[in-house]
């Protein structure tokens, strides 16, 4: 992290002592924010998303929160990829089951994201995620497929999740179930340029990504929201966990050419690999955006067949 000592303060997540910037979102709200002081950060464009989700206090395993989590000014870049269902199967629990586009191929990702404003602050993430199938459906739906290929309405099993902070790494590990721990890792996104890097242990690289940003189109706030749904296992139970994204500025293109994914040595690219992806078959770009990543809530989910 790039604050010195004295410019950060100590906080307590359900036993978890973490830093966090002194005078930042956290510090000063606590996962509470004044959404009207927000509204006059030159960072975020509007509030009016967040005033439709009230907050709750929960219990959980970080202690105490306020859920969802919101995060005001972010942009996200995602890789989509078909790889084969074996090699897929491999890498998902027994309980969860690949989302195919034809028998034997499935969907895999790699996403990079930047939270410039958040209730917990700046940070970078990085995932290398599975599609599955709702784990409330039985049988495969065309609906979840062009919805999925759509990011409208994604479900997601995600194997890496690295993230640049240790408040982030600490509440998504701990509190979600998350594969999270802390690295070095680069994430620019603007209208011309896509960039990110996450490093090894070593400080080389684990994973990198150059593209051109595919022409962007504006949405007013509220006019298209998308969803993901993440599962993961919390102390031997199923959860899941809803994350909201307010898209404000958006493009896609199924076109690879100026896009340059390296896979270096590291747990991610490890995990890409044990994916044996195929073939890029979309890029998304969102330059603008905004979310709202709600706590989990247990679930049930039923055994694939085999």
């Amino acid at each position: 992290m790039s604050s010195t000592l004295k410019d950060t303060v100590r906080v307590d997540l359900g036993g978890r002592e973490v830093t966090v910037p002194k005078g930042g979102l956290y510090d000063r709200y606590r996962m509470n924010p004044d959404l009207d002081e927000i509204a006059r950060d030159p960072r975020v464009s509007s509030v009016d998303f967040f005033r439709q989700l009230p907050k709750i206090k929960v219990d959980s395993p970080i202690g105490p929160t306020l859920t969802p989590n919101f995060y005001y000014a972010i942009s996200t870049t995602r890789l989509t990829m078909i790889a084969p269902t074996r090699a897929i199967r491999s890498r998902l629990p027994e309980e969860l089951s690949p989302l195919e586009i034809t028998p034997g191929l499935g969907l895999v990702s790699v996403m990079f994201f930047r939270y410039d404003a958040a209730d917990i602050d700046f940070y970078t993430e990085a995932a290398v995620g599975i599609a599955v199938r709702p784990a409330r459906h039985g049988k495969f739906g065309f609906f979840d497929l062009v919805t999925g290929l759509k990011n409208e309405h994604l479900y997601s099993y995600v194997l890496s999740l690295p993230v640049n902070s240790d408040i982030a790494q600490v509440r998504g590990h701990d509190g979600y179930g998350f594969p999270k721990w802390v690295t070095e890792l680069d994430v620019d996104i603007d209208d011309h340029r896509t960039t990110a890097r996450v490093a090894n242990d070593a400080g080389g690289v684990d994973l990198s990504l150059l593209a051109n940003t595919p022409a962007q189109r504006a949405y007013m706030s509220g006019e298209r929201v998308g969803s993901l749904t993440s599962y993961t296992s919390i102390n031997g139970s199923w959860h899941s966990t809803l994350n909201q994204t307010n898209v404000l500025n958006a493009g896609t293109t199924h076109s690879t050419s100026g896009i340059t994914l390296q896979l270096g040595e590291g747990r991610m690219s490890d995990d890409l690999r044990s994916l044996k992806p195929k073939r890029t078959i979309q890029f998304d770009v969102m330059t603008e955006g905004q979310a709202a990543l709600h706590m989990p809530v247990p679930t049930s989910v039923r055994s694939r067949n085999k």
